[in-house]
């Protein structure tokens, strides 16, 4: 039982691989192929599967929420050129060759797994929509939040749209997810910060954050989440 890694950019993919030899993130193989030419059958066997991997913000942040090594989960982080503030005013933000949703979803769609977490700049209500369209197709439910990385210490506010899909017998409880993760919005306060327990791994330095979630903070929608199941 093991991790899968898919990560198009050599430098992250390598990076990945130091890590995991590390410790750091958990166990498993790194798959340097683009995403649309993965295919369903080469992720069975598979416990966690993370895609667009970056240098393993996913994984780390489940560790930080507790959530274990050897329990199922998919995670993502979609290409997020399309939709950032840069990209205001263009045109077909969706014909982007950088939008890869289509195909993540068409792995998600073929799999089926329990748990599905995710993320993408706030600016991005269009790509969103899809999204729950998608997974609300395939009976999955959808929970969500906007947080900034102000919340948990940096010195930026870098809002961002966390989401989590899941589908089984308990998906009811994905929906009390909206709460309780507005809970941490409201707790940031006039300082938009709260407690922290830890922090981004010691070796995960800063040229690997423009391809990188804020682990701590998708740790606590992590939380969020765990807390409402």
């Amino acid at each position: 039982m093991s991790s899968y890694y898919n990560e198009f950019d050599p430098f992250a993919a390598a990076w990945l691989r130091e890590l995991i030899k590390d410790g750091q993130i958990a166990d498993g193989e790194v798959d340097e192929r683009s995403i649309v030419d993965v295919r369903p059958d080469d992720l069975r066997g598979f416990t966690q599967c993370h895609f667009f991997a970056g240098i393993g913000g996913w994984s780390y942040a489940l560790r930080l929420a507790g959530w274990p090594d050897d329990a199922p989960v998919w995670t993502g982080s979609c290409p997020c050129q399309p939709f950032s503030s840069a990209a205001r005013g263009r045109n077909g933000r969706l014909q982007d060759d950088r939008h890869l949703w289509p195909a993540w979803y068409r792995l998600i769609a073929a799999n089926s797994p329990g748990t599905v977490f995710g993320e993408q700049v706030a600016a991005s209500d269009d790509w969103f929509t899809g999204v729950c369209d998608d997974l609300e197709a395939v009976d999955y439910d959808i929970g969500a939040a906007i947080l900034p990385a102000v919340a948990v210490g940096c010195d930026h506010a870098r809002h961002r749209l966390y989401f989590v899909g899941h589908t089984d017998s308990h998906r009811e409880s994905v929906r009390a997810v909206h709460a309780e993760a507005s809970r941490l919005s409201r707790a940031c306060g006039d300082t938009g910060r709260v407690a922290l327990e830890d922090g981004v791994p010691a070796r995960v330095a800063f040229r690997g954050f423009g391809n990188a979630i804020v682990p701590p903070l998708a740790a606590e929608f992590i939380k969020a989440y765990i807390e409402c199941r």
